[in-house]
């Protein structure tokens, strides 16, 4: 087991957003997080990664409770996190941005080696290294965002909503790249409202509602339960 949660409660104030969530994600799988708008999905990420700390719980990565530490030590341990928002520094250059993801990295000090190796993912960004990042277009900053958390070498990538607002021609070129990714030995953790794109990609998926978990089981087998599909996907 890889990553596990272990009935983790998550507050937005005194908004009780994940109530009681368990998952399991196995070494390379890819597992999807999928539910309408406002189920859990991104807090979800957020809580693994410390951004929202968990109020009671657990979540293990290798069997270590990893609920207490810091965003950084999580990062370190191998998870990394592609935000919904891309997050692409204003004034920096895409080499910048890159770099910027190495600072805390266990591969700061192989910055050339690490630039080159994910360049080899991204074609585009490998042609605009000097160009700045937030010039680039919508889909191009989003695979900008994906290499930023894989220059890091993660085990583990937690990606959130990746196809948000790109053309269809793009989300395929995305889902691509995450198969791509996780065909290099790359866990992945994909929080997707494009489900059936979502689902197609993944080995296993969780279906989250008003912050709980409702079902799980086969990806192929979730996407073609139509009960499921209409009670909880269908926008």
């Amino acid at each position: 087991m890889l990553l596990k949660l272990e009935n983790i409660n998550t507050y937005y104030g005194l908004s009780h957003v994940l109530q009681e969530v368990s998952l399991e994600i196995n070494n390379r799988e890819i597992v999807t997080l999928v539910g309408r708008n406002g189920a859990g999905k991104s807090t979800t990420l957020k809580s693994i990664l410390g951004i929202t700390p968990i109020r009671s719980g657990r979540i293990l990565f290798h069997d270590t409770d990893i609920s207490t530490y810091p965003t950084h030590a999580i990062v370190q341990k191998g998870i990394a996190y592609v935000p919904e928002e891309r997050r692409i520094i204003p004034g920096l250059s895409v080499r910048e941005n890159l770099k910027l993801a190495l600072m805390k990295s266990k591969n700061r000090n192989r910055e050339e080696e690490m630039i080159d190796r994910v360049a080899q993912y991204f074609p585009v960004l490998k042609n605009r290294l000097k160009q700045e990042g937030t010039s680039l277009s919508g889909g191009e900053q989003q695979m900008l965002a994906i290499a930023r958390a894989l220059i890091t070498d993660p085990e583990i990538m937690l990606i959130d909503e990746p196809t948000e607002g790109l053309m269809p021609i793009l989300v395929e070129t995305i889902a691509e790249i995450i198969q791509t990714i996780h065909q290099t030995g790359v866990t992945v953790l994909l929080v997707e409202q494009n489900v059936e794109m979502a689902l197609s990609i993944s080995h296993r998926a969780y279906v989250i509602d008003e912050g709980r978990i409702q079902t799980s089981g086969e990806a192929q087998a979730i996407l073609a339960d139509e009960q499921i599909v209409c009670q909880y996907l269908a926008v």
